[in-house]
């Protein structure tokens, strides 16, 4: 379903969330383009798996360390 306006979608707030609820997709445009989709919420997909890239992923050990350049511009010292 395509709605035309913003405060078409405004004044149809409960009957669109209705239609999303009965499992249609619900496109809100802003003059005439597209800007905004209503789709059911699906809590699966923004699951996540804490420890999924254990022992792939590396930090080097200079991580905290600036470089002069760049420590310099912050006002943290640097080449003297």
């Amino acid at each position: 379903m395509v709605v035309e306006s913003i405060t078409e979608a405004k004044a149809q707030l409960s009957a669109l969330v209705q239609k999303v609820q009965e499992g249609e997709t619900v496109i809100i445009k802003k003059a005439g383009k597209p800007v905004a989709v209503l789709s059911e919420y699906d809590p699966a997909a923004g699951k996540r798996k804490p420890g999924a890239l254990k022992g792939q992923v590396v930090i080097a050990d200079d991580f905290d360390q600036l470089p002069d350049d760049i420590a310099e511009a912050f006002g943290a010292g640097g080449a003297k």
